[in-house]
């Protein structure tokens, strides 16, 4: 389920027209892009659910690389990024999202006049059953 969440994720963000001057949203941090990139950084999963419906937490960091010494220069991008994992259809085929939420986030000057940011949110699905 994490894996589908993941790979359902990237498609989500690569079709928003808001994230259309992110020159790459790939699994990991992409090899070959210029800043600014995205990433799906870390994930892990724990068991969860209710009485009669059994699921997964799922929690997915996101990295945000641009090339900017200001401090607030990817405020925006990064907004745009938050409202659009919220916004995430509640349905898939192998899941059902339950609800999804900002964790929590960390930003930093890096060498080269490039700045990270570091955007953590936590997933919780139920297990899509087939009848």
């Amino acid at each position: 389920m994490e894996n589908r969440l993941r790979a359902d994720l990237i498609v989500w963000l690569r079709d928003d027209p808001a994230l259309a001057d992110v020159n790459a949203i790939e699994e990991e941090s992409p090899l070959r892009a210029s800043p600014p990139w995205l990433g799906l950084s870390a994930s892990a999963s724990t068991n969860w659910g209710t009485k009669d419906k059994p699921g997964r937490e799922i929690r997915i960091a996101l990295e945000l690389e641009t090339r900017t010494d200001e401090p607030a220069a990817d405020a925006s991008l990064l907004a745009a990024i938050e409202a659009r994992v919220l916004d995430l259809p509640p349905f898939s085929s192998d899941y059902e999202l339950a609800s999804v939420r900002f964790f929590r986030g960390r930003s930093e000057q890096r060498e080269g006049n490039r700045r990270g940011a570091l955007i953590e949110f936590q997933f919780r699905l139920f297990y899509a059953f087939t009848e």
